[in-house]
């Protein structure tokens, strides 16, 4: 079984790091294995845009620690859980505030899911450019949208239930994993 984890992060105000959400799910059908939700002090108690959601009811047991131990122990999970590769929406964002998992491949979602030669269900009315990229609307929210009919969702901005969206896009776009090795970041 390939095992594969999906992660967002949300940031401070400064553009620190404060919290982390991770889903490992199965790279074949995409269903979730296990998850964890980060918090990362003393960062996250300093507010950032969406510091009033980082409680959210619903989301798995807190981790609270400093950045060394929450990467030390992630990179402990992640080891146990047999991952190898990471996956992420604008996934550039999200390797840039976790240099300590730069050794793993990053892949972004959203060079699949915002292209027309991958994702079926961008209408062809839509504006595109040359590459196949939608000129805009090609955030989690609008795809999300797209791909599930539900015109009400909206982005939590909460790293745990963002990652469980953007690996709910993956299912929903229907894909073969083999199709994100487009979407390696370096």
């Amino acid at each position: 079984m390939r095992h594969i984890v999906v992660i967002d992060t949300e940031t401070t105000w400064t553009d620190d790091l404060m919290s982390i959400g991770a889903v490992i799910a199965d790279g074949n059908d995409y269903s979730i294995i296990d998850s964890r939700y980060y918090l990362v002090d003393p960062s996250y108690r300093m507010g950032g845009m969406y510091a009033g959601v980082l409680h959210m009811p619903g989301t798995p047991g807190e981790i609270v620690n400093v950045r060394s131990e929450v990467m030390a122990d992630m990179r402990r999970w992640l080891k146990d859980r047999s991952v190898e590769a990471i996956f992420a929406y604008n996934a550039v964002f999200d390797r840039k505030h976790l240099p300590e998992l730069g050794d793993y491949v990053w892949h972004d979602i959203m060079r699949i899911a915002a292209y027309r030669q991958y994702n079926a269900r961008i209408p062809e009315t839509a504006l595109c450019c040359k590459s196949g990229r939608l000129k805009s609307n090609y955030g989690v929210e609008s795809i999300y949208r797209l791909l599930s009919g539900d015109r009400w969702y909206s982005e939590k901005h909460n790293g745990w239930f963002d990652a469980v969206d953007e690996l709910k896009i993956m299912e929903l776009m229907g894909l073969p994993l083999e199709m994100y090795e487009h979407a390696i970041i370096g």
